[in-house]
């Protein structure tokens, strides 16, 4: 039995890796854009559909990853996962064109959810509802561990070394995981297969898709765009129209009376709360260190060490937290330490001192980490192993809709502020436009034209802009905070110690 659980948590940081893996994909490409505009001579349209492309299909393929999980085995896909998004990183790495490096993207995206899904429903087969706090802070820290590691290690290959090895790192990485996993996961599905339900899987993925693609186009080209809005109103009919249609299919792919607990539903409504007001530190933040502060990505990376510190101290410790005080204050505390450290945030200057950015960076971090790894236990605890993937990939596809959605509500808030106190007296309209569209380009236009006090509005004005966006990501955090004490259960856990059977017996729900 002992030997078991050491067993369990070494399985649980193989599938990490695995997470850690499609992470460092995300945070690699936002360091090497400039450098493919030139090698695969990409317009700006193709770098903004290298990282749009690979999260429209993330989000339209979680649910089909969880349903083939729980129908053919949660490992077999998970392995097959893994072993596609190493070949479709050296795909990218070996690209000789924009159209190639693109479809290598959606490949990524594809397998990308299929890992994520995956090594989320292994937490509810390895793990008892006891158990599964600190699992998920395990999880959480290795989804967070790659906002640094991406900048730190893509800025370094890309100084010494050929672009394609920002890549190519994933392919090591891929491989461990698949070893580790083939080794240490045990094989489990669903005892019934579940239907697979093309209408079901079609409508989700495509009304994902239309809400996400809307949410980043209005990032992009504001609220008042009509195209914007017409993909997410369309999208939210769609995935109205999927509902409708998994209340009256035979074999639904999503069993909606896992709704009726209002662990689960709560559960996840919260974590994508959590993640769309953390969406203003990782919005932010780079830019205010690039843009303000003039550090390289690298360095960017480097100081985002405090917050990933502050997740882990957070995550680690919940089931602690969760066993002496209760899901539901431990959640609520977990949004008032997040809530806080936004505020505090929110009073960042041109000249602040790098302890107090560090240090209120690393209070949003404990604060994110507590929250997250309560709210996702709380909703994981709710799922059977039969349908661990399905339950896992609502979470997913949540949370993943809520990153976009914080982007654009955010980054309008970000460039209202920024845009209203500029100040661009006597300059001409093409370097006024070019300083309007991103602290980038005004620091750009005043390094370039010697004005120490257009490179001073510029930055000012950004960390005005900057510290508006994050006062509104602490009103989101208190607004979870609030929801948490009217709508969680007290108590998320049973009091059963042990694993679970399916594990204990070591063959899984049923072998595949």
């Amino acid at each position: 039995m002992k030997d078991l659980g050491v067993r369990r948590w070494w399985a649980l940081a193989a599938v990490s890796l695995g997470v850690m893996t499609v992470g460092l994909d995300g945070t690699v490409l936002s360091v090497a854009l400039p450098t493919l505009s030139t090698a695969l001579r990409a317009s700006e349209s193709d770098l903004q559909w290298f990282s749009s492309g690979y999260f429209l299909v993330l989000a339209a393929a979680m649910l089909p990853a969880g349903l083939l999980g729980d129908r053919y085995g949660h490992k077999k896909v998970l392995l097959g996962s893994l072993g596609v998004f190493g070949a479709g990183s050296v795909v990218c790495a070996y690209a000789t064109s924009a159209g190639a490096f693109l479809a290598a993207r959606v490949l990524l995206g594809l397998a990308g959810a299929g890992v994520i899904v995956m090594a989320l429903s292994c937490l509810t087969v390895l793990f008892s509802k006891d158990e599964r706090p600190k699992a998920v802070g395990v999880w959480s820290a290795a989804n967070f561990l790659a906002l640094p590691l991406g900048p730190i290690l893509g800025g370094w290959l890309l100084t010494h070394y050929w672009w394609g090895w920002v890549f190519l790192i994933n392919v090591p990485v891929a491989v461990l995981g698949l070893v580790a996993v083939a080794a240490l996961v045990p094989q489990s599905r669903a005892a019934e297969r579940p239907g697979l339900d093309p209408v079901g899987v079609v409508v989700s993925g495509a009304g994902l898709v239309a809400v996400v693609y809307g949410l980043i186009k209005a990032g992009q080209d504001g609220w008042s765009n009509a195209g914007a809005w017409l993909f997410m109103v369309g999208g939210v009919a769609l995935l109205y129209a999927f509902w409708w249609w998994e209340r009256r299919s035979s074999q639904p792919v999503l069993d909606l009376t896992l709704f009726r607990s209002a662990s689960f539903t709560w559960g996840v409504i919260l974590a994508a709360v959590a993640v769309l007001s953390m969406i203003g530190v990782l919005f932010t933040m780079p830019q205010y260190f690039q843009g303000v502060l003039a550090v390289d990505a690298m360095g960017s990376g480097l100081r985002l060490l405090p917050l990933i510190g502050g997740l882990v101290l957070g995550a680690l410790p919940a089931d602690r937290v969760v066993g002496v005080v209760g899901a539901k204050a431990a959640a609520t505390a977990g949004f008032v330490l997040l809530a806080g450290g936004l505020l505090l945030g929110a009073t960042t200057g041109v000249h602040s001192a790098g302890g107090f950015v560090l240090g209120w960076m690393a209070v949003v971090g404990l604060g994110m980490g507590l929250a997250v790894a309560t709210v996702s236990s709380a909703a994981l605890a709710e799922l059977s192993a039969e349908r661990s993937g399905v339950g896992s990939a609502v979470l997913q596809a949540v949370n993943k809709v809520g990153g976009p959605f914080g982007t654009a509500i955010l980054g309008s808030v970000l460039s209202a502020g920024y845009l209203a106190h500029l100040d661009l007296a006597g300059l001409p309209p093409s370097a006024a436009t070019a300083v309007r569209q991103s602290v980038f380009g005004g620091v750009a236009v005043a390094e370039h034209s010697g004005s120490a006090t257009l490179l001073a509005s510029v930055r000012a004005a950004f960390t005005h802009g900057m510290d508006q966006a994050l006062v509104v990501s602490a009103c989101i955090a208190v607004a979870g905070g609030v929801l948490t004490l009217v709508f969680l259960p007290r108590a998320n856990a049973s009091t059963a110690t042990s694993p679970p059977d399916n594990v204990r017996q070591g063959d899984g729900v049923a072998v595949g």
